[in-house]
């Protein structure tokens, strides 16, 4: 297999294919992208340069004790880096190449290769590679890392209708290339869910497949050790009920998380917490069953005018009323020609009443008092429509009553898709980003949420997101020290906030997440790194089979994929109980069933979708 890319993602899937699944995989990377991390996108914070600038000073002091100077020796340096990048060449397959070109390509052996993943950051870069891989090698299987989602479903059909004709033409026949396929993922899209729900305890991850609707939601398990939902997916280290806990579990004992348990141990876990299993009959029985407000485009009338002015019309209203009321007591008219008559006089066009009773006159001295408060409150009515319908595509700043709501730090391209993930399970989102022309400040006018401009690592901007009576926030911007420094002065606004990090690399964000776990361990804190959620989708393309979804189970991983019964020795000819291997893979539904008795038979021909880890699926191929 080859792996090409420019970023973390492209290691971490090199990785996962050649320790889970023992493939052997050929790594093409730009120049030293193989040893040195890619930049991080934006500019470098003072404070947070300061802070780094003092670790990196402390460590090199270190260093320069230990061995008598801070650094090696240019020739000693050059050695190294040469030792090492010869022995990643002969054990890994590292080809550098700074783009993906036909001869790079050709080299690195496409035309010989089983599947082929291309997960540069330009979605240009890996349509153009893909369209010359398919030329040298038709039956390759591709996989392709793209943001465009309307564009991914064109160049999917586009290549595997070339590579149709291009096996139905072979000399092998027609159907050679049934193996063929053509995958388009988004490491946002694979992430994102993962993400939102982190942010939200207890809002389900649905899986879809050809109708059917699977979802995984957190509870705890019933006195007997038995959940709600069709089976237990996994049982959460400590009980945690968010699922909080690091590698090392949430109070740092080592605990795992365990992951697609046997009957017995899910009946001696009762009271721990556990993610279980929900069936959702229909799309439409998914949508309604998660909530979520579709927005519609037309603003509520009450958008268009302030609290304040609000109750100004309301308080001028009631004035009226009581005026021709009280006209009504004193001078016995009807009440409609009392109603009249007062908005006359509020208006001042109607006649002195000079020789009416003394409370006839005294009414109209009031209404006429009245007309003139209500000359100014006209006026702010006018402008304040006016400054609103001008107003209708900036984004909205967050009212001043919000609370409970999730604040949430980059509207990139994985916050975007975790905006639009936590606006349909209805969680009320406030953001904040620094680049007023973000990708994302386009979708947050659209589902009209609330924004803060500015710089989250200057005083006030979390302030004015409404940090302190937020329940959880995410910091998703794509520079790991923003995040960290977010959440740092966030914890000491509110330190019993629940913090959700986005880092780069996983060594890093379980230093992060063990550092803050300590110091506030009434807290609920979640890191996660983006290339970890996403490498395994990544990989069961890259494999041949259909991953729908994967749901991070703290900080491990649970795939759903559909899998042909036809071929597996560990599933034709048996039932769904006897197909069912405790810690590796489960046996969920049949597609095209609405419902899937334990009794039933695998046969030739169906197709199941099944739950399993990392090691599970690669042992079911």
């Amino acid at each position: 297999m080859v792996v090409c890319g420019d970023d973390g993602l492209a290691h971490r899937l090199t990785a996962e294919l050649r320790g889970v699944y023992g493939e052997q995989v050929t790594l093409v990377v730009p120049p030293n992208g193989r040893t040195a991390r890619p930049p991080v996108v934006g500019r470098a914070r003072a404070a947070s340069a300061a802070l780094f600038d003092r670790v990196v000073s402390a460590a090199v002091g270190s260093v320069g004790r230990a061995g008598g100077t801070g650094q090696p020796s240019g020739a000693a340096a050059g050695a190294q880096a040469g030792a090492s990048a010869g022995q990643r060449a002969d054990g890994e397959g590292v080809l550098e190449a700074a783009e993906p070109t036909e001869a790079v390509l050709a080299e690195a052996g496409v035309a010989r290769a089983a599947a082929l993943a291309l997960v540069y950051d330009d979605d240009e870069t890996n349509i153009r590679a893909a369209l010359t891989a398919r030329r040298l090698n038709p039956r390759l299987r591709l996989v392709l890392r793209l943001y465009n989602r309307r564009l991914g479903q064109h160049i999917e059909e586009l290549l595997d209708q070339a590579a149709a004709l291009a096996a139905g033409d072979g000399e092998d026949g027609p159907g050679t290339g049934a193996e063929t396929s053509t995958t388009v993922l988004s490491d946002a899209d694979t992430a994102a869910p993962a993400l939102a729900a982190t942010a939200v305890a207890g809002t389900g991850r649905v899986v879809q497949a050809e109708g059917l609707l699977l979802r995984a939601v957190e509870r705890p398990l019933s006195a007997d050790g038995s959940g709600t939902g069709l089976c237990t997916l996994a049982l959460l280290s400590g009980g945690d009920p968010a699922g909080t806990g690091g590698p090392d579990g949430p109070d740092g004992t080592g605990e795992q998380p365990r992951l697609l348990p046997d009957d017995d141990e899910v009946r001696q876990a009762a009271g721990r917490h556990a993610v279980v299993l929900e069936h959702v009959s229909s799309t439409h029985g998914a949508e309604s069953a998660a909530p979520g407000r579709r927005s519609t485009g037309v603003m509520p009338l009450a958008s268009f005018f302030s609290r304040r002015l609000r109750w100004s019309l309301a308080g001028l209203v009631g004035c009226v009323a009581a005026l021709a009321v009280a006209l009504w007591l004193v001078t016995g008219i009807h009440p409609l020609r009392a109603c009249y008559i007062t908005l006359l006089d509020l208006f001042a066009i109607d006649d002195p009443a000079l020789k009416e009773p003394l409370g006839r006159q005294l009414l109209q001295l009031l209404s006429a008092l009245v007309g003139l408060l209500l000359l100014p409150v006209l006026l702010a009515t006018a402008l304040e429509a006016l400054g609103t319908f001008r107003t209708a595509s900036a984004v909205r700043r967050p009212p001043r009553g919000l609370s409970g709501h999730v604040v949430l730090l980059g509207l990139g391209k994985i916050g975007t898709r975790v905006l639009t993930r936590l606006r349909e399970l209805d969680v009320p989102v406030v953001c904040v980003e620094s680049d007023p022309e973000a990708r994302g400040l386009a979708t947050a006018r659209r589902l009209r949420v609330p924004v803060v401009l500015g710089d989250v690592t200057q005083e006030g901007v979390l302030e004015a997101a409404q940090i302190h009576r937020a329940r959880t926030l995410l910091a998703v911007t794509s520079a790991d020290t923003t995040n960290l420094e977010a959440a740092l002065y966030a914890r000491t606004v509110r330190p019993d906030l629940r913090v959700v990090l986005r880092l780069y690399d996983d060594d890093f964000a379980t230093a992060v997440y063990r550092t803050l776990r300590a110091a506030y361990p009434h807290a609920l804190t979640r890191s996660r790194s983006v290339t970890h959620l996403a490498a395994p989708s990544f990989a069961g393309a890259m494999l041949g089979r259909q991953v729908l979804g994967a749901v991070a189970v703290e900080r491990r991983v649970l795939l759903f994929a559909a899998v042909d019964v036809d071929g597996h020795p560990r599933l034709e000819g048996r039932t769904v109980d006897e197909a069912f291997q405790a810690g590796a893979w489960r046996v969920l539904a049949l597609l095209g069933r609405a419902d899937t008795p334990s009794g039933h038979v695998l046969r030739k021909g169906d197709r199941v979708v099944v739950a399993a880890t990392r090691r599970g699926l690669a042992e079911l191929r």
